[in-house]
């Protein structure tokens, strides 16, 4: 298993390669399109703006690789904006088009009282508990989040675990062939979190 992990400025590169660290991996850091065809995973964390993040990985000549990794249906886990970067638009970054893997909007938390961004512990409800990916976190686990906005997918079927906050439902992880991406930080997420990172790492791949 040679595994990857996309750098473009903004990613919380240090919490997860010291994640997959502890459970044996051995990450190499990827800022450009080189190396990306030697691994069998990939790995696109996220801490930052939408609109930013999706320039600079356009900068770096990175989203190209990153759509074809994706279509060639390779292990692939986007971490928060790694996740929000999969779909076609951010209302935090109107007229920047996202990865457009998925078809769907990001968007923000209604403003009604509530606090934002949503931060702290909350549970991820998986709606297929059988799943390789779940194996070992029970049927409700808690995950770390902190962000203001979340993915709104076009196609329901792609939905692999819901999170309510303070009354809205959001699909905070999805799930299509290799690809995982969730909305909540697995590397800030304790034992759950390195549970999932395992499974993950699981996944047949080649490179």
């Amino acid at each position: 298993m040679n595994l990857g992990i996309i750098d473009y400025g903004a990613g919380n590169l240090r919490s997860v390669t010291n994640a997959v660290q502890d459970l044996g991996a051995a990450p190499r850091i990827l800022d450009s399109p080189a190396g990306i065809d030697e691994q069998t995973h990939l790995i696109l964390p996220g801490v930052g703006a939408f609109g930013d993040s999706m320039q600079e990985l356009e900068r770096r000549g990175l989203a190209a690789p990153i759509r074809e990794w994706i279509a060639a249906d390779r292990p692939f886990f986007g971490i928060c904006v790694g996740y929000q970067l999969l779909f076609e638009s951010g209302e935090e970054s109107p007229g920047i088009p996202g990865l457009g893997v998925f078809r769907g909007e990001v968007r923000r938390f209604p403003e009604d009282g509530r606090k934002i961004p949503h931060m702290g512990w909350n549970s991820a409800t998986p709606r297929e508990p059988g799943d390789p990916l779940w194996r070992d976190l029970g049927g409700e686990p808690y995950f770390y989040f902190v962000h203001s906005y979340f993915p709104a997918p076009d196609d329901d079927a792609i939905v692999a675990m819901d999170t309510d906050y303070a009354g809205t439902r959001f699909a905070s992880a999805i799930r299509r062939g290799r690809l995982l991406a969730t909305q909540f930080h697995p590397e800030k997420s304790q034992r759950a979190g390195l549970t999932l990172l395992r499974n993950f790492l699981a996944v047949e791949g080649r490179a």
